[in-house]
């Protein structure tokens, strides 16, 4: 139910604003987390802090990121603000490193995450995965299935290849429209992601595995022939045990980190020339 206090606030469509009210799932969602008293939480944005709330009675202290002013002034006026740590910044240029060394703790970020920036966070995050212990966020449906996704299925894309590289991924909850005011159009997913301790992943650079992702990926319908033929000639394609007629939502993850690793040592031999 929507009471009127959540009226105080009226959403913005610039920040993606869409607050999860449902009190019972919200206690799920944070027992699903599974907070320790001791251990650094941070959210990204608290909005109405129906995560906020529940989620401070078992820490010592928890950090909120939030840019909306009038959200921070609401936050102000809850009891257990107090145990707050705020910053009032933008999570896409916040720095999680920073936190990191001042707390010499890895780092537990979680939220409901707003739609417009939730890819772009995502990305953001890996370039900083070695501060943090994990990621438990709120998720458009579409985008979550995109970071769950196998190689053969439609969701299967750049963001499943690089997600699944940094970390592991399970789906936790699945929440309805309706438990968010306003409605959005689309259901969510909470999810997490826990970086790999022993991965069985690796390249040489990461800049390279996005660059072959997105060149293969630009041409989605191409087979690997013809959407990679800049990088690679079709027989040293079938040197590395890639079918060179498969189109590239077909390729897995470590295929496309030995695409990656063959392109680094050529480009490295190069160089010494």
């Amino acid at each position: 139910m929507i009471t009127k206090k959540f009226y105080k606030h009226l959403p913005l469509k610039k920040y993606g604003q869409n607050f999860l009210v449902n009190k019972n799932i919200a206690q799920d969602i944070v027992k699903k987390i599974n907070p320790k008293f001791k251990q650094i939480l941070v959210e990204i944005g608290p909005g109405l802090a129906a995560l906020t709330k529940p989620m401070s009675v078992f820490v010592e202290k928890l950090i909120v990121i939030e840019i909306d002013p009038n959200l921070l002034n609401l936050l102000k006026q809850r009891s257990f603000y107090s145990k707050l740590m705020v910053f009032s910044e933008d999570a896409l240029t916040f720095d999680y490193i920073k936190l990191f060394y001042k707390n010499s703790q890895l780092i537990r970020i979680f939220g409901n995450l707003p739609y417009n920036i939730s890819t772009s966070l995502i990305i953001f995050l890996f370039q900083q995965i070695e501060v943090i212990q994990d990621m438990n966020f709120m998720l458009q449906k579409e985008v979550a299935e995109r970071l769950i996704a196998s190689p053969g299925s439609k969701s299967y894309g750049r963001l499943s290849i690089i997600s699944q590289y940094y970390c592991s991924i399970k789906v936790l909850l699945n929440v309805n429209s309706e438990e968010f005011w306003p409605k959005p159009k689309v259901h969510s997913i909470f999810i997490n992601l826990t970086p790999h301790k022993n991965s069985p992943y690796f390249v040489y650079d990461t800049n390279i595995l996005s660059f072959v992702t997105n060149l293969a990926f630009q041409n989605r319908r191409k087979i690997l022939r013809h959407s990679l033929n800049k990088l690679f000639s079709e027989k040293k394609l079938i040197q590395l045990e890639i079918d060179p007629k498969l189109r590239a939502e077909n390729i897995s993850v470590l295929q496309y980190c030995k695409l990656s690793n063959y392109l680094y040592k050529k480009n490295k031999n190069i160089l010494k020339k």
